[in-house]
């Protein structure tokens, strides 16, 4: 993997897609592609294709999806299940027809079944069925994974890698409170309930459901260790993780503390919890000597702080 070599990000303004931008511009990397919506709609195959045939990336890393929180899962499932299998579909097939070297593509933690063993290793895909509340994305994510193993076994090669994070979050997420996932749900809330002095805020469910959070540049990291891997060695799908789960009420302290919201915290548990326990093993990936860098508490300061400077890219 060149320095010069092309490397496309689709969903390069997301939270994940942001993040490989940030880090292959830290390691010299000079021939980044990225496309707007607007330049590049990735649901129609047509565009997909042309874009494929003019601009030849070498590497891809397909962060684009559409993706949100429990109440949106519920609202829209067809559009969950639709619009990513749309994408998935046009950008992996392109990639294979235009000789693209290598593809990352990213699965879900929601793919794995709801009531599984914990910490979940890879081989535990397919055993259950997922969460109901998020059953359309996951069936979607699964289905890309699953063509990703599809490509390589049909033609004998390691050009597509799925990887699977735990719950990520990090500069450039979605903070709207109603269609982000938990973590930046919860800063959006506990900032807002600062700033409007509110003495009680009101929480989802019953703060019990355990949950892995993993830092958005670390993901970009295992990514990017990934492609300059051996992959001779490595068995996809790849879990990526950082070893440890939090009681979302603990999630919600540090969180409260970070942002230094003074006011108390109740729990609505009228509303749903999703799924009791969601802990990746990374063992697949660790072995290849990967670690992640940075802790939830530094992970949680460097997500508010960029809520705080960067008011005019914050999508709520």
């Amino acid at each position: 993997m060149k320095n010069t070599d092309a490397i496309f990000v689709a969903g390069h303004r997301g939270l994940i897609g942001s993040a490989v931008v940030r880090r292959l511009k830290t390691k010299g990397h000079e021939n980044i592609v990225i496309r707007d919506r607007a330049r590049l709609d990735l649901s129609d195959p047509r565009q997909v294709d042309a874009f494929f045939e003019d601009v030849r990336p070498k590497y891809v890393i397909l962060a684009a999806g559409y993706a949100g929180g429990i109440l949106q899962n519920k609202t829209y499932p067809a559009d969950f299940i639709t619009r990513n299998l749309a994408i998935q579909l046009n950008v992996i097939d392109a990639a294979h027809e235009s000789g693209v070297m290598q593809l990352v593509f990213f699965g879900s933690s929601c793919m794995y079944p709801r009531e599984c063993p914990q910490p979940m290793n890879e081989d535990q895909l397919h055993t259950g069925k997922p969460e109901p509340t998020s059953m359309a994305y996951a069936m979607a994510k699964l289905a890309g994974v699953e063509m990703c193993l599809a490509y390589n076994r049909q033609y004998g090669e390691k050009r597509f890698l799925p990887v699977i994070p735990n719950n990520a979050y990090g500069p450039c997420d979605n903070f709207n409170p109603v269609s982000s996932h938990v973590l930046s749900a919860l800063i959006r809330r506990m900032h807002d309930a600062k700033e409007q002095e509110q003495e009680t805020l009101a929480l989802w469910g019953t703060g019990s459901p355990r949950r892995e959070f993993v830092y958005a540049e670390d993901v970009a990291d295992a990514c990017l260790h990934l492609l300059r891997s051996d992959l001779s060695r490595i068995e996809f799908p790849v879990n990526i993780g950082v070893g440890r789960d939090w009681a979302i009420r603990d999630i919600a302290d540090i969180v409260r503390r970070t942002v230094g919201y003074q006011g108390l915290v109740e729990w609505d548990t009228a509303k749903p919890d999703g799924a009791p326990r969601k802990l990746l093993d990374s063992s697949r990936l660790l072995a290849t000597g990967w670690k992640p860098k940075v802790s939830l508490e530094e992970g949680v300061q460097k997500t508010y702080d960029w809520l705080l400077n960067n008011p005019s890219e914050v999508r709520l």
